[in-house]
This record gives C-alpha cells, structure tokens and sequence, in this order.
C-alpha cells in the first residue's frame, strides 16, 4: 500500500457492503411488497397477528432477535476498560447522547408533527409519530457506527469502546428517558411494557451475545469467531430488518395509501435531528482539540440511530399498525443517505483537526 493509498479515507464501495449501501432502497422495496402483500394477501398478516403473548407479537420478537443479536454478539465488552484513552472524546460522545439528543429529538419532533405540520397531520397520527421519534432519539447508534468510523478512518479500537459504554448505559437509560419523554408528550405508557421491551430487545439479546462471544472465543479462538462465526450470522441481520418491515408494512398499507406525504413530513423533523447533532458533537470535538479519528465516529454515534431497537420497541409499545412504528421505518429509511453525506463533511475537515496520534 502505498503512502497515498494509507492518506485517504475508503471509498464507500470499499467501506459498505451490498446491504449497507443500498439499505435505503431496500427499505424503499420492502414498502411496496409489504403494501402489495397487505392488499393481495390480507390474510398473511391477518394470520400472524393472531401469535401473541402479553400484547408480543412472537413472528415479530423472533425477526427482532434475528437482528439484534448479531450486533451484540460482535461487540467485545471488555473494550469499556479502555475508556481512559482519549477522555474527552468519550465524554462528549456520552453527554451528547443520553444529556442532549433525546431531548432535541422530541423539541424538534414536537415542532414540526403538533405545530407545524399541524394542517396536515391528524392529532392522534401527529402524536403517534412524535412516539416514534422518540424511541429514535433515545436509541443511538450500534452496529452501523463501525461502518461510519471506516468511511472517515476513524480509530477502530477507540470506537468500539465508545459503542460497548454505549450499549451499557442504553441498559439503564433507554426505559427512563422513553417514559419521561412520553408522559411530556401525554402518551401514557406503562412502566412494566417499556421494562418488558427493554428486557427483550436489550437485555437478552445482549446477554446472549456476550456469552456466545465468551464461549466461542474460548473454544476456537479470536480468528475463527470473527473471520468463521462472525461472517455466518452477520447476513441474519439484515434478512430479520427486511422481513419485519415487509410485515410492517403489510399492515400499514391502508395508512399509506391514504396519506403517502406523512412520510415526507416524518423525515423532515428526522433530518433536521442528524445534522444538529452532528455538528454539535464535532464541533464540541474540535473545540477541545480532539483527533479527528475520535471525534468523526464520535460524532456519528449520536447522529446515527439504533433503528432495530427503537423499531422493536415502537412495535412492542404500539403495535404493527402504529404510526410510531411507521416513524421508526422512516428513520431507517433516510439514515443512510444523510450518515453518507455526514461521512462527505467529515472527511473534507479533518485537517481541522489536530494531526492524529
């Protein structure tokens, strides 16, 4: 490799693979086969829908740990013990996440779904959607962020310690700062159904991973588990993603027939969200001199959504047929675009930054 091929950040070809490139076309396709299979074949969802336990859809949880688990399962705990590297990278990563993005994500959520929009969106759909944005906003980014870190040359072993901190805090805080955020918006949402979620989507799939991580590694070594083990079950995540979706969709065909710009109207407030916290990170990064290989995936933890957890949970607390859980497809929908352009900005400012160590 020469010294001008080690300089540059990878190519998006180089940095993504199929599924992540194109992620917002595949949601776009699942859209249209899930409405096609909600009007064709009615009695598909029909039939599913009928598999519940305590109001739990059972296709729906098992597609969800399909694409969980694996996220959790690549993530070496252990890494939390490395938080002492670069501390104010870690610092602003974390209050930016769980002190600050929730909180903006429901101000400008609010906004823009009761006030401004407010001609065009019903109020029982408005604050349906706002339900939606906030599971987004207290749900940073897991797995994608590792993409995000490769396109901008970001420092692989700092940002797996910035995600492992993360997923441990998200087990305490993501119940807390849902049911505060909902009572402010007047959904009321009981406490055991958010516990239940969190135990669910968080806690057993993380759980589950982190002994499977431990086991495996014990028996055939670091190597094989990520190059063998790793490489098997990594596709289940976005089979699981394109599955529920459809499904999703099956049920919210009516809703988009009837009013399609509602999709527009979700993201805008969604958009808005990313960028803001996105400058807000870097710029706090550069602020306090920052390497720009801490401070680029830094920023794209917060500005970047774990979009399985907070459709799982808008799925749990509201049902298929919610418009919160239409407003977390959204935000599936519009990340990779807007994360690719954050990529663009952060690779054409990284001399910035003070030169990296």
């Amino acid at each position: 490799m020469t010294a001008q091929q080690s300089s540059r950040a990878p190519s998006v070809a180089e940095g993504m693979g199929l599924f992540e490139r194109f992620l917002s076309l595949w949601v776009a396709l699942a859209i249209v086969a899930g409405v096609l299979l909600g009007q064709l074949a009615p009695a598909i969802p029909e039939t599913l829908s009928r598999f519940e336990v305590a109001q739990v859809s059972i296709p729906v949880a098992i597609l969800i740990w399909a694409m969980i688990f694996p996220m959790m399962a690549q993530i070496d705990f252990t890494a939390v013990l490395g938080v002492r590297r670069q501390p104010r990278g870690l610092l602003i990563t974390t209050t930016v996440n769980w002190l600050i993005k929730p909180f903006t994500m429901f101000a400008i959520a609010w906004f823009f779904l009761t006030v401004v929009f407010a001609p065009l969106i019903p109020e029982h759909l408005a604050s349906q959607y706002l339900a939606g944005a906030i599971l987004l906003g207290a749900a940073p980014c897991t797995a994608m962020v590792f993409v995000w870190s490769t396109l901008t040359r970001g420092d692989a072993a700092y940002t797996l310690v910035q995600v492992a901190l993360n997923d441990l805090i998200m087990l305490f805080a993501f119940a807390p700062i849902v049911v505060f955020l909902l009572g402010v918006s007047d959904i009321p949402i009981p406490w055991d159904t958010v516990a239940l979620s969190v135990v669910l989507y968080i806690v057993i799939p993380l759980t589950a991973g982190v002994v499977t991580r431990r086991t495996l590694i014990a028996r055939h070594g670091s190597a094989w588990y990520d190059n063998v083990f790793m490489k098997k079950v990594g596709p289940i995540t976005p089979i699981g993603l394109i599955i529920t979706l459809v499904l999703l969709f099956a049920f919210q065909g009516e809703v988009i027939l009837a009013a399609p710009l509602h999709i527009v109207l979700i993201a805008i407030p969604l958009i808005i969200q990313t960028f803001l916290i996105f400058f807000l990170a870097y710029g706090w990064a550069k602020a306090w001199k920052v390497p720009h290989n801490v401070a680029a995936p830094g920023a794209m933890i917060g500005a970047s959504n774990f979009f399985e957890l907070a459709v799982a949970a808008a799925i749990a607390l509201f049902g298929l047929q919610s418009g919160a859980a239409l407003a977390t497809v959204v935000g599936v929908l519009v990340e990779v675009p807007l994360m690719l352009a954050l990529v663009h900005i952060a690779n054409g400012t990284r001399h910035h930054f003070p030169a990296e160590p």
